[in-house]
Formats: C-alpha cells, structure tokens, sequence
C-alpha cells in the first residue's frame, strides 16, 4: 500500500466549523452568515469532489467538544510538488468558505423538497387482494 496517500496530513474539516447552527464557542470557525445549517460529512464530501479536491471521509472520528457529531472529512488542498489542486483554495479557511457556499445547493438538499412529495404515491394499496380466486 506504498501507492496510498499519507492522510494523516490531510487538513481536516469537522462539520461542526461551518454550521450556522453552532456557536464559536462550540467550535463553528466560518461567521454565522457565511455558514451553513446542520452539514453532514457527506455533504461536505461532495463539495470537495464538486472542488475537484482529493478528500476522505471518516464516519467513525467524532468532534473532541461534541461527540454526538459524529464523522469529520479530510481533504487535501496540495499536491506533493506543493501545487493547488484548486487554484481558488489554498488555505483551511478558503475551504471552509467554499464549502459552506456549497452546501444549501447540494443536490441532496434541492432535491429533499420534491422527493417527500412524491415517495407516497408508491404501490401501498397492493398488499390486500393479491391472491386471485379461481
């Protein structure tokens, strides 16, 4: 496993640094307008993808002040000769910015409204009557 990147030197990325919902004080590290409500690793995840940023998402790891957060996501913002993978990010502080910009547009979310409408048209009323008489 030579191949595999050291990820322990990947910057790491709590969701807790950009929920609007948290205070500094419980570890929020972007400013509340710029943040956003509740992330998830997941989430978070696809925004670095979306970033075009190599990341790891480790669902077991929990935030040191809040351990219901559960799961934080390591990302790597340079390539071994030093080079951006994204240009536009090169500190922790930039990520964050982008990713809690990201956020509220994540497809998960856009599609949340629409989903809950249509999941209960589904084929409920077919559990009675299955059995034809012949």
């Amino acid at each position: 496993m030579d191949g595999m990147p050291n990820i322990k030197k990947w910057i790491i990325v709590y969701p807790v640094y950009i929920n609007s919902k948290k205070t500094i004080a419980e570890g929020r590290r972007v400013s509340a307008e710029k943040a956003c409500e509740n992330p998830t690793c997941i989430e978070i995840g696809d925004c670095c993808s979306y970033l075009k940023l190599p990341f790891a998402i480790e669902l077991d790891k929990a935030y040191p002040r809040d351990f219901m957060q559960r799961g934080r996501v390591r990302v790597l913002l340079k390539r071994e000769d030093g080079s951006l993978y994204n240009p536009a990010i090169g500190t922790r502080k930039q990520l964050m910015l982008q990713i809690a910009e990201l956020v509220p547009k994540h497809h998960g979310r856009t599609k949340k409204q629409e989903a809950t409408s249509t999941s209960n048209a589904g084929p409920s009323k077919s559990g009675k009557g299955g059995k034809k008489k012949k």
